[in-house]
């Protein structure tokens, strides 16, 4: 799940850090693609409105 979409669904880096009951340091320092463990969750919030997509989690031989 990439960071900018998600940030584009919940209005700004704040609001995605109270959805997840995190610090905006934290989502912050997320790269352009978010913690696995995050998008699984946002998954889940958005009820399934982002969607996880593994592929972007799998690293290439």
């Amino acid at each position: 799940m990439l960071k900018k979409t998600v940030i584009k669904y919940f209005g700004n880096q704040l609001k995605v850090a109270e959805a997840l009951e995190l610090t905006r340091g934290s989502v912050s320092q997320w790269g352009d693609v978010i913690p696995e463990k995050q998008a699984l969750r946002i998954e889940k919030l958005t009820k399934g409105e982002l969607k996880y997509d593994p592929a972007l989690y799998t690293k290439s031989a």
